[in-house]
């Protein structure tokens, strides 16, 4: 297992007011959100968000500043 030094998040946008959102999938009852830790999860994922929100969602990248906590 690699460490985690990036994040993608897949965030819906709403045109109208602007808001913004965490996408997130339902796999069976639980909600999943839709983020990656490497460029094959964010490629997996990018067709369903394209599903969910035709031209309606971005993905953001965060980079690690520092550990809160172990």
């Amino acid at each position: 297992m690699h460490k985690i030094t990036e994040l993608f998040a897949f965030v819906a946008c709403d045109k109208d007011t602007g808001d913004e959102g965490l996408m997130a999938m339902q796999c069976g009852s639980w909600f999943l959100p839709m983020i990656g830790a490497d460029m094959g999860r964010l490629e997996e994922l990018k067709p369903i968000a394209d599903r969910m929100m035709p031209g309606n969602y971005k993905i953001l990248k965060f980079c690690l500043v520092g550990t809160i906590e172990r």
